[in-house]
């Protein structure tokens, strides 16, 4: 890090390396690699995990689940812990449990001049907010310690796939029904489509608690309209936790803008029938990613992630093969996003952010953006650490 900072040159900091912008690799620079610290210690009796910065949540998942224990991690199980949880951190847990930032209660981190510091509520705290959903921007973190909570080793799960023609009808349940969801139930949705090209609307539920308790909580969704395919039942949560994993394979191309919701009326179900329609890739998705419930209901202030009143994380996901379609398939995403656009909340998930400008960054950070301002300038005054989400420092 002094050579980079002395000769000037960039440097990108990678872990799990599963950012979509490939903000974890530069050229004409210094790659600093973590992925090969893998430490990682669970106390069951105290329900803390340390997790060294190159663990991916899969393996995470599998130190947790050896104890019955778990805490909020991502979706794709190759997602790096440590650009998750800087980001903010979703997942099946979050509504039960809150962002995997929400869960940190310690971090290590080494800062732009070289300094390894332990940051938590009583030590660096400052550092330690902005850390919980500020980004890299203000060092290296080389390990987490989180907080755990009983999960598992199964939960009920049930998911349905409705044709397209009832996908308006389909669509209107799905808000009705996840808006009232209590915190123990995840519902996320997508419109998807078979490689021969037929489309659909999918909807799938997790119960975090007892089988028993969820069954008649998601029988209204497994009761609704004439699904073409349906199941209830009891799953791992390893299982789960890797359930998309086929969806997100490396080496594919992909490309996705988002945004929040917190309506799903008839004019953004207009917008994304008609230009889902249209995807010239079978392999893209639309995605609602549902946050709310004890995410919501921690203070704004306590971190960095600002938009805790929002219903729905919503975004166009374009997935295809050869660069020659790159155009194509970016322009659709894009034309999606601006369809929906008029609908949302203004706000964005650092996360999904790729390379969209200061003012998309200013809108995930909200009113907390000033004081992260004020932490970069304390902690990286010359922007060392710019390949991220960046919070510019004004020193």
């Amino acid at each position: 890090m002094t050579f980079a900072r002395v000769h000037g040159l960039l440097i990108a900091v990678r872990s799990g390396g599963h950012n979509v912008a490939g903000l974890s690799l530069c050229d004409d620079g210094i790659v600093i690699d973590l992925s090969r610290m893998k430490g990682m210690q669970v106390d069951p009796e105290r329900r803390i995990a340390r997790a060294e910065a190159g663990l991916n949540l899969g393996e995470f998942d599998r130190a947790t689940q050896a104890h019955g224990l778990a805490t909020t991690m991502g979706v794709n199980s190759d997602t790096g812990i440590a650009g998750l949880t800087l980001g903010g951190g979703f997942g099946k847990l979050g509504r039960k449990h809150g962002l995997t930032c929400d869960n940190l209660v310690a971090a290590e981190i080494v800062t732009a001049d070289g300094t390894l510091l332990r940051t938590s509520a009583s030590e660096h705290p400052d550092l330690f907010w902005g850390l919980r959903g500020g980004g890299g921007n203000f060092g290296i973190v080389t390990a987490f310690e989180y907080r755990l909570h009983p999960v598992g080793p199964a939960l009920l799960v049930g998911s349905v796939l409705h044709r397209y023609d009832h996908a308006r009808s389909a669509m209107k349940f799905y808000h009705e029904f996840s808006r009232k969801a209590p915190d123990e139930l995840s519902v996320d949705a997508a419109l998807v489509a078979t490689p021969s090209g037929d489309r659909f609307f999918s909807i799938s539920a997790c119960y975090v608690g007892p089988q028993g308790a969820g069954e008649p909580i998601l029988a209204p969704l497994m009761k609704f309209g004439s699904p073409v395919e349906s199941s209830l039942a009891a799953r791992p949560y390893l299982q789960i936790q890797s359930g998309g994993d086929a969806l997100f394979p490396r080496g594919r191309r992909y490309y996705w803008k988002a945004q929040f919701l917190n309506h799903i009326g008839d004019g953004i179900i207009d917008a994304l029938l008609d230009t889902y329609a249209k995807a010239p890739s079978h392999a893209s998705l639309l995605v609602f990613q549902q946050v709310g419930g004890a995410i919501a209901r921690t203070l704004k202030s306590d971190s960095p992630y600002v938009n805790r009143d929002a219903l729905y994380d919503c975004f166009p996901i374009a997935i295809w093969d050869a660069p020659a379609d790159d155009e194509a398939n970016m322009r659709w995403a894009r034309e999606l996003w601006s369809a929906v656009r008029p609908y949302s909340t203004g706000g964005v998930y650092a996360n999904n952010l790729g390379d969209e400008g200061e003012d998309r960054v200013r809108d995930a950070y909200g009113e907390n953006y000033a004081r992260l301002v004020t932490l970069k300038n304390k902690y990286d005054a010359t922007n060392l650490f710019r390949l991220n989400q960046n919070i510019k420092p004004t020193v």
